[in-house]
């Protein structure tokens, strides 16, 4: 499969030995370095056909464009390439240098150009039986993993520490990931959207998209941090199950055992570890970088001090307002916090400057980060260190 300018000169053709499903998810993907009126042709099987009219191309979607919006960028230290993003790039890198947030439009014509060209095969794991689940993050695709065990297939697309789920692009295989994906989870509230757009791009009534926000009742401009919620993950775990006992009815014995292990015996130390510091430290005055440690600074009983404002600003990537800063580097200098927390891939430089005011006055700094770190842990045992690391500050701070 090829694709061709405008002119139906020079064919643009991808570097990756891929099925036409994923060749059609590079262009869903693209932002848009062809412009509307080149995507004229896809060649399928050596044939050549019209993709869509210029005009009823250009027109029919166009009351859809004025909702797309650039996501938020944030700072992200060493921020590196995977292997399918590097590929993706050198795949789209022959079009132009044009470089405009993902369409709406893009993604109806190549999923138009899907229907006439053929949807992907079956995975090996579909044929065999196994449930397909695909997680947006690799927080929740870990715990879907260990509560389906032997019966799901489970592949999270975010799993680099150093990349920013709130502004990823989205590979050809990450689409075709989730075209074929019995089970989709997301986070939501504004923290995945290009996951959602790309459901969107490819809808299918037979696929059951879990929504953590919407499940959670919150809306958009709410923290979308809630895997650091306790309670919260505990509703995540029991809607998954009843998902997977709605969609595999023989298994729901096993789904059953398998949540029952993994909250009594997998989570024993997490719950152990949050009771514990609760029960000590509980009040204990603490500062923290970005709003992703709101929800578990909460359910410590710990007093977060610092403005929310600063930390919600931090995470989206906005700007932090001057009395702001005065705020939090009062706070490390006067030694107002007994313990900083920071999200250690996400360190801006107002960031940095509180970080190094609290070094600067003995303050002991914790470290928690946005995802699964290193990318070989699982949920728990990422969230079991991150407890260990802050229990240890609080001790160092407070003596007991």
């Amino acid at each position: 499969m090829a694709w061709w300018d405008g002119a139906g000169v020079e064919p643009l053709t991808p570097t990756v030995e891929t099925s036409p499903a994923a060749h059609i998810a590079a262009i869903v993907i693209a932002r848009s370095r062809l412009g509307v009126s080149q995507l004229r042709w896809c060649v399928c099987s050596q044939t050549r056909r019209p993709l869509a009219d210029d005009a009823a191309a250009i027109a029919q979607p166009t009351h859809m464009l004025e909702k797309v919006a650039d996501p938020p960028r944030r700072v992200r230290q060493q921020r590196s390439l995977t292997n399918n993003e590097t590929q993706s790039h050198d795949m789209l890198s022959r079009m132009t240098t044009d470089r405009r947030p993902l369409p709406v439009l893009v993604a109806m014509l190549a999923a138009a150009a899907l229907a006439g060209c053929g949807s992907a095969e079956p995975s090996e794991e579909s044929a065999s039986g196994k449930l397909q689940v695909v997680a947006a993050e690799n927080f929740w695709g870990s715990i879907a993993a260990q509560l389906g065990g032997e019966k799901v297939a489970v592949h999270s697309i975010i799993v680099n520490p150093s990349t920013d789920p709130h502004s990823y692009e989205p590979t050809a295989e990450d689409a075709r990931a989730m075209a074929v994906a019995q089970l989709a989870i997301v986070n939501g509230i504004g923290y995945d959207e290009w996951a959602s757009r790309l459901l969107a791009a490819n809808p299918s009534g037979g696929r059951t998209v879990l929504d953590v926000g919407k499940l959670l009742g919150y809306k958009q401009g709410d923290n979308p941090h809630q895997w650091y919620s306790p309670a919260h993950v505990h509703a995540v775990i029991d809607r998954i199950v009843a998902d997977y006992d709605r969609m595999l009815p023989a298994g729901a014995g096993y789904f059953a055992e398998r949540k029952r292990q993994f909250e009594r015996v997998a989570l024993a130390r997490y719950t152990a570890l949050i009771a514990q510091i609760r029960a000590r430290y509980a009040g204990v005055p603490v500062g923290y970088s970005e709003s992703i440690f709101q929800p578990l600074g909460e359910a410590l009983g710990l007093r977060l001090l610092t403005p929310y404002s600063f930390a919600k600003a931090v995470a989206e990537g906005g700007e932090v307002s001057a009395q702001d800063k005065q705020t939090v580097d009062r706070q490390a200098s006067a030694h107002e916090i007994k313990v900083w927390v920071l999200n250690s891939q996400n360190v801006t430089p107002d960031v940095q400057r509180v970080s190094e005011l609290a070094r600067a006055a003995r303050i002991p700094v914790a470290t928690v980060t946005e995802t699964l770190s290193p990318a070989s842990d699982s949920f728990e045992q990422w969230q079991v260190a991150e407890l260990e690391g802050l229990q240890r500050a609080l001790r160092q701070a407070t003596g007991r």
